[in-house]
């Protein structure tokens, strides 16, 4: 007797899309189901078993199947009847999703390349690929998997696959909001015309009216380097108008901040929105040596030591190991964090060497002082805390996923300020790309908000050696 084939009941009228979704997609992002817009869904049998499988556990993949399974439920249990013919996904909620979803109801059997094994999840979701292909003719079957390897088995098969894109604020990095913006030659003639200006509290003011301005947002510094420099910072914005504010020039040794200068443009620009109160939200994006950490810890000290804006500074990252983990680590939260922090000992070392006045007892003492306001805490314990009147440093922020990266933003309390330093080109995290990382996400969400502030520093502070290898290698 043959086995039977699936049927999608009164699918077979559909002649849409039909996208099959592996197991990773719904681990990655729960919400997948909600994505496809008018396209129907399927998902064979073997996804809803390794969804059980890794339901297990307080792991970010545990919480995503558990929700992914809690959807299902909710979208399977009014429609009992239905799932052979597809159950609706639109609802009051999500008015957008009007395709549906089918569920595998009956068994599949297609005779796979003999070199395939059998038994693996994998190759069991190809042949019920190839057995839908074979059933609805008329419909485009599609593989969506963040897995690169099943969408090359699915390609050399003949079957369709695709990544899943609906998670990716952008589609291209380039295209990334940097935070700064080079002036045109003929700015001051385009836009001087009815300009006002005026000084206050140190600063200058420039009223400008113009076309550029529609292009501009909150926050973002903008610069014209020729024979009379302007470094400004964009206070309000309107489609004709703009306000632009001249800055504070950290490369001054007048105003050094914990004994350090800003060495370029950019690390000017990181200074004015880290020395900045009114400033909540700061972003810093910059390869290997160009002084993200550093300046971070530099202003965070002044702030907490001499000006007594925030009581201490917080400091956490993403423990992804670079080569094989080494297990686990002894001691307490802050011992089992410390190796991960070595990026923060470096820079603590060369703050300290700043201050050369006191010998080496004065640097012993100064040092202990600042450790002393410097918390480490570990990422696993941040759900549910509050911070008041802190400043939290998240680093290597590229390896959290955007939901990672809402739950540790959203601890800020009154008086808190959050910065976020990474770099997308080091994502170490397995399914985070430059795309869809946390932090490429909040750069593009927070653009334009007037208490958030982001720069992407481009040139390498850290050694003749180190920037050539950033070149080279």
């Amino acid at each position: 007797m043959p086995p039977r084939k699936t049927t999608l009941g009164t699918a077979s009228k559909n002649t849409g899309k039909l996208f099959v979704l592996d197991t990773n997609v719904l681990l990655h992002d729960p919400t997948s189901l909600f994505r496809f817009e008018e396209n129907d869904i399927f998902l064979p049998m073997l996804v809803l078993e390794e969804l059980d499988n890794k339901k297990k556990g307080m792991t970010e993949v545990a919480r995503n199947a558990r929700q992914a399974s809690r959807f299902l439920d909710d979208i399977v249990s009014d429609k009992p009847l239905q799932i052979e013919a597809g159950i609706p996904l639109q609802s009051d909620a999500r008015k957008n999703c009007t395709g549906r979803l089918y569920l595998q109801t009956s068994f599949v059997k297609h005779d796979l390349p003999l070199n395939l094994e059998l038994g693996k999840a994998d190759n069991g979701i190809l042949s019920v690929m190839i057995g839908l292909r074979e059933s609805q003719p008329k419909r485009t079957v599609i593989l969506v998997s963040k897995d690169i390897n099943m969408r090359i088995k699915a390609r050399a098969l003949g079957l369709e696959a695709q990544d899943y894109f609906n998670d990716k604020v952008l589609e291209d990095s380039d295209l990334l909001y940097t935070g700064s913006l080079e002036l045109p030659a003929h700015f001051w003639e385009e836009h001087g015309k009815d300009m006002k200006s005026w000084q206050q509290g140190g600063y200058t003011y420039y009223q400008i009216t113009g076309p550029l301005c529609g292009a501009l947002f909150v926050n973002q510094f903008v610069y014209k380097e020729d024979d009379t420099p302007f470094y400004a910072i964009v206070l309000e914005q309107t489609t004709d108008t703009a306000l632009l504010r001249t800055l504070t020039d950290y490369t001054h040794p007048k105003n050094t901040v914990w004994g350090i200068t800003a060495r370029n443009r950019e690390q000017n620009f990181v200074l004015n929105l880290l020395m900045n109160p009114e400033i909540d939200f700061v972003t810093l994006l910059g390869q290997a040596g160009t002084g993200k950490t550093l300046l971070t810890l530099a202003a965070g000290l002044v702030q907490v030591m001499e000006t007594k804006l925030y009581s201490e500074i917080i400091i956490t990252r993403v423990t992804v190991p670079v080569g094989e983990d080494i297990g686990f680590l002894p001691g307490s939260e802050e011992e089992k964090m410390t190796p991960w922090m070595g990026a923060l000992e470096d820079n603590l070392d060369v703050l300290n060497k700043s201050d050369a006045e006191g010998g080496d007892w004065g640097k012993a003492a100064t040092r202990d002082l600042i450790r002393s306001r410097v918390k480490i805490k570990s990422l696993n314990f941040m759900r549910g805390r509050t911070f008041l009147n802190k400043l939290l440093i998240i680093d290597e922020a590229q390896n959290l996923t955007p939901k990672q990266m809402k739950t540790l933003v959203t601890r800020a309390g009154p008086g808190t300020k959050v910065v976020c330093l990474g770099n997308i080109a080091q994502i170490d995290t397995p399914y985070l790309t430059e795309g869809s990382s946390g932090l490429t996400y909040v750069v593009d969400r927070f653009k334009g908000w007037p208490h958030g502030g982001h720069i992407t520093l481009l040139r390498g502070e850290r050694s003749r050696l180190a920037d050539y290898a950033g070149e080279v290698l």
